[in-house]
């Protein structure tokens, strides 16, 4: 019994011993195997396009206003009364088609009038003549004084000026009559008439009659900024921009839709804005169904030119540095991610155009560039641009089979 008490301190002792060993060993055993999970860390894996170089066709959208190719403001160019009106307001009209019937018979009488000078101014004109015929004959011989037959000279002068003279107010007369049926200087769409039948005109007076305008074709004027223009004739200068056949200009439309028919540049004005700081540029389009019409606002894209051995890289694969840098990740031969310093000449569609900074086969990381960085090994996979989804028509009627089962 007193054997039993003294060995029991030894016994407790060992027992703590060896709790205190296993609980060691335990918390051994439990950190050798975190360290092995770390270091077994699945490897990211990314998704990358193989950079090519290509040609690449650089545009810019800009805004813009279509503007009518001719306008003509119909005024009068001699006074009267209309007495009616010759077009249908809104309807298509030819050159000298005639638009308004003037009441022409004060300008009849006017080339009458004028008509009876002249016959006057004629006969006058021919008995001198006669006369200077005989004085020729007699100042030979001395029958009639020198003086008069040089005074008689003059006169016949003076009578063929005052015939020209009645001439011309008969042309002039005869213009005013002309003008009094008032007719269209160019062909085009007209509009609606100021006035009436019954209305007095006057020549020259400051109100248009009607305004004809020429839509096919028609212009499209575009506010092209002078430094966007200044960075393309450096561009040009350089030869890093071939635009030996740039003539193409798109149209987009107020709805969104682009016009069915291409335009070219007309020509670029020579003039900045001082409050705006843009250059004009216009366009011509084809307008045979008359789509556009004056002071439609629309966006064009205009083809800049064609930039040799460039790279379209999406636009999600590219950053900016705080320096306004371009840097792309590429997985290099070692299959480590590495940055790259690009440089950028505008967009096209969703990528960027890349002129330098990169080299044919170089694999651009397009998707999980953020949970990767630089000298980190990953995995690769084919970039595969994401596709629209069509949208499911949830009015859509049911088929007959979902009827039957819906009845079911």
């Amino acid at each position: 019994m007193r054997s039993a008490k003294l060995w029991a301190p030894t016994f407790s002792a060992c027992a703590l011993a060896v709790s205190l060993a296993l609980t060691g060993c335990g918390k051994d055993a439990s950190s050798d195997g975190q360290s092995a999970g770390q270091q077994q860390a699945p490897t990211p894996e990314v998704s990358v396009l193989t950079a090519q170089p290509q040609s690449v066709e650089q545009s810019i959208e800009l805004s813009g206003r279509t503007t009518a190719y001719q306008v003509s403001e119909v005024r009068p160019q001699t006074s009267g009364i209309i007495l009616r009106r010759l077009f249908t307001e809104g309807s298509f009209v030819h050159e000298g088609q005639a638009l308004y019937q003037l009441d022409s018979r004060t300008n009849k009488a006017s080339v009458e009038n004028y008509k009876a000078t002249l016959l006057q101014q004629e006969a006058n004109l021919k008995s001198l003549q006669i006369k200077l015929n005989r004085y020729k004959e007699l100042v030979s011989s001395h029958a009639v004084a020198r003086q008069d037959y040089d005074d008689l000279v003059g006169q016949v002068n003076v009578a063929k000026a005052q015939v020209d003279a009645a001439r011309a107010q008969v042309s002039n007369a005869e213009v005013d009559l002309g003008y009094s049926t008032i007719r269209s200087p160019i062909s085009g769409q007209s509009g609606p008439s100021s006035v009436t039948a019954g209305a007095l005109v006057t020549a020259n007076q400051t109100n248009s009659l009607v305004t004809i305008r020429q839509l096919d074709p028609i212009y499209v004027d575009i506010n092209q900024s002078s430094t966007e223009l200044l960075r393309l004739r450096q561009n040009l200068s350089q030869g890093s921009i071939d635009r030996s056949n740039n003539t193409k200009v798109k149209l987009k439309l107020e709805d969104g839709t682009y016009y069915n028919t291409e335009g070219t540049l007309a020509f670029s004005d020579a003039n900045v804005n001082e409050q705006t700081g843009t250059v004009t540029v216009r366009a011509v389009f084809p307008n045979t169904k008359h789509l556009l019409l004056p002071g439609m606002y629309a966006t064009a894209e205009i083809s800049q030119g064609v930039i040799p051995n460039a790279y379209l890289i999406p636009q999600i694969a590219l950053t900016r540095t705080p320096s306004n840098d371009a840097v792309v990740s590429i997985v290099n031969e070692k299959g480590a991610v590495e940055s790259r310093v690009v440089q950028t000449s505008g967009t096209q569609n969703q990528n960027w155009i890349v002129t330098k900074g990169l080299n044919p086969g170089d694999k651009v990381i397009v998707d999980g560039v953020a949970k990767v960085k630089a000298g980190q090994q990953v995995k690769i996979k084919p970039y595969q641009p994401a596709t629209e989804e069509k949208p499911v028509n949830t009015n859509q009627a049911q088929s007959p089979s979902n009827q039957n089962t819906a009845k079911g």
